[in-house]
């Protein structure tokens, strides 16, 4: 693995700016910005997980950017299920909704990686020396 100097240099959280970009986009969509609850909640869990990521990282401690990324990836779980209601109501098309399915699924495959990686791995952080 790549020395990581910022999160900004984390494949993962680049990986989940473009997904939220992704859904920035589809929540100006007119049916989807119209219902003001799910497409609120939609881009929170996007930006949790890009967030999530971030912070933990910035803590400086491998078990507390293992508790981030957990988090992380539980809302990119979330995210998938509230994708399964946009489509549903007819917010997002098919091909739209597989797109973002797969984004989201292959973002939680990396941070499972990662997580992996840290638990394995002898890095402890600067809180732990």
């Amino acid at each position: 693995m790549a020395t990581i100097k910022s999160f900004e240099d984390i494949e993962v959280w680049q990986k989940s700016r473009e997904f939220l970009k992704e859904i920035y986009a589809i929540s100006r969509n007119n049916l989807l910005a119209k219902d003001f609850i799910l497409r609120d909640q939609i881009i929170r869990a996007a930006i949790s997980i890009n967030s999530n990521i971030a912070e933990g990282f910035e803590r400086s401690g491998t078990r507390e950017f293992i508790q981030f990324l957990s988090i992380a990836k539980g809302s990119a779980g979330e995210l998938r299920s509230q994708l399964y209601i946009a489509l549903d109501q007819g917010y997002i098309d098919e091909i739209k909704f597989q797109e973002l399915i797969e984004m989201s699924t292959a973002i939680s495959r990396m941070i499972s990686g990662l997580i992996e990686y840290l638990r394995k791995s002898e890095i402890k952080g600067t809180k732990y020396r």
